[in-house]
Order: C-alpha cells, then structure tokens, then sequence
C-alpha cells in the first residue's frame, strides 16, 4: 500500500510538471484540452490516494468493533462449557444441549476438612489404637449455573448467533484427545473472519486472513478452545480483553 501510495504521489509529481510542460511548449489552441485531462488525471489519482490511505483506517474500525463483539460471545461459549466439563466431566457440541444444561444444571459447592479416624489395619497389627488422617468433602448446597454464569442475562440463549450477521452461527466441536494413555475432554468453538467482515473490502480482508502479529487476530479465524491440543483459550490479543 506504501508502495502504491509513494508511485501515486510520485505520478501526480509528473503530472503537474506535465501541465507547466503543456503550459510552455504546447500551442495555445491545444492547451485548453490538454490541461484539463491532465487536472482530471491529478484529481483521479489524489481521489485514488486518499482512499488508499482513508479506506483501511476504516476497515479496521470496523473490524475491531465486530471482532469486540463476537469475543464476547466467545467468551461466553467458553464459560458455559467449563461449567458442562466440570459438572458433567466433558464438553457438548450442541448448543441446544449447552443452553438446556446452563438453565437447569447446578453447580455443587463442597469444603475440604482434614479428619483423623481409626486405622482398622494397623490397629489390629500393633494391637492400640492406630489412627490415619483423611480428606473428607462435605457437601454445602447447590448454586445454579445460570445464575453463577450470567447472574439475570439471559444472553446465554443467544450465544451461538454470531453479531452482526444475518443468521450466521459460531461453529462448535467437542470430543476427546488422548495423552498419557489419558483421554481428555476438549472443545473448540469459532468463526472466520470472512464471515464477520464479508461487507468490507475483499483485498483487505485477504490480508487481515494473513495476519501474523502479537497484536492481531492471527490466521483466518476467531476461536477459543482446540480440538488439537488441551486449551480454552482464545486467540486474540489482550487488547480484546483477556483471552484466558
């Protein structure tokens, strides 16, 4: 864009050099014509730069604006599948399923205490009293998720629509991945890029596909989760907010 911008600012150079050329050199009935082309010429090549440089001011305005946006609503997917992991020990792919869960599932508050009781084993080796300390989790009550989570929103419900699209919905996997002969829940929600920005101009938003930056939203996407690896994250910079 530099580029094009220096070759620009460099034609309109010639161009008005042109003009006092034309102005000296060319016969008086020519130079009417030829003036005015030329002045259109500048005009058209000053209204060409000034888009270059007013153009991707405005796209990323308005990218940064989405992008807020549809973080949050990340933000929120993430929220609601821990709480599924940690109730029911794995993440859904449903978001039917994710919203039925977050409106009747509760969340179970327990304390941990230390206790002493007797150690039958070593009571009947030694012939006394043995004792062994334990853990032992006691049960308080129960908080509903929904209120935990969203407190009175009922924003939850509309979590899988994408902001600021006709109809469009996040996408959502959730399975399991292996280590240590260990399965592990995992989960990945997203959405691309194209489909936030498909209104804005097509060579901008190729390369806001390519972007590679501590910054940037990098690669083609907004997510939070993997489906490769053990992460709930999400991939933006802490300029959206924190992404953990």
């Amino acid at each position: 864009m530099l580029t094009f911008i220096l070759i620009a600012v460099a034609v309109i150079l010639v161009t008005i050099g042109l003009v006092k050329l034309v102005d000296k050199f060319i016969p008086s009935k020519f130079k009417p014509i030829l003036n005015i082309v030329l002045w259109l010429l500048i005009a058209f090549l000053g209204y060409q730069t000034y888009l270059s440089i007013y153009e991707p001011i405005q796209f990323n305005k308005v990218k940064n604006k989405r992008y807020a946006t549809v973080i949050e609503s990340l933000k929120d997917i993430r929220d609601a599948e821990l709480a599924h992991r940690q109730v029911t020990g794995k993440f859904t792919d449903n978001f039917d399923n994710l919203i039925k869960f977050v409106d009747t599932a509760k969340f179970t508050i327990t304390q941990r205490r230390d206790s002493t009781i007797l150690d039958e084993v070593l009571t009947k080796q030694f012939g006394v009293d043995m004792f062994k300390e334990i853990v032992v989790i006691d049960t308080l009550g129960y908080v509903p998720v929904k209120d935990s989570l969203f407190k009175t929103s009922t924003r939850y419900k509309t979590m899988m629509n994408i902001p600021g699209t006709e109809g469009e919905k996040f996408k959502l996997q959730a399975g399991f991945i292996e280590q240590n002969d260990i399965k592990i829940p995992v989960f990945e929600s997203y959405v691309l890029k194209n489909t936030i920005l498909a209104d804005q101009n097509r060579d901008l938003l190729i390369q806001e596909n390519q972007v590679v930056s501590v910054d940037g939203v990098n690669g083609d996407r907004l997510k939070v989760g993997s489906m490769e690896e053990v992460n709930t994250n999400g991939n933006w910079p802490k300029t959206y907010g924190s992404a953990e």
